[in-house]
């Protein structure tokens, strides 16, 4: 989960200390025409978070196990086709049970 919330935390460390990266630490402070802003340096860790993230992806799926599965061909089937009867007819049986309804004088409604 955490690195899909890293580039939200970048981004939020950039908004919450925009000017810092501006006069310091943005590439294009010298030319104050492109008005970037500091918007270089965003794009530049964002696109660190990315490359890292691409190579920790490439290392699980390096360092997965392989897993080989095989079958042997079958040569041929045999069904039985013998019948198969009860020698005694089963007892099943199934027993309701008594549904006692509620006293009549109880669920009449009141009378005006």
């Amino acid at each position: 989960m955490l690195p899909t919330i890293s580039p939200w935390g970048t981004i939020a460390y950039f908004h919450l200390n925009r000017e810092y990266i501006a006069k310091v630490l943005c590439e294009n402070r010298q030319r104050p025409e492109l008005k970037c802003n500091g918007q270089c340096y965003l794009a530049k860790k964002l696109k660190q978070q990315e490359d890292n993230k691409d190579k920790e992806t490439t290392n699980r799926v390096q360092n997965l196990p392989v897993l080989q599965l095989f079958t042997q061909a079958v040569v041929s089937f045999k069904f039985s086709t013998d019948n198969y009867y009860f020698l005694d007819n089963p007892l099943f049986f199934y027993q309701l049970a008594v549904y006692i309804s509620p006293d009549s004088r109880l669920l009449r409604p009141p009378q005006v």
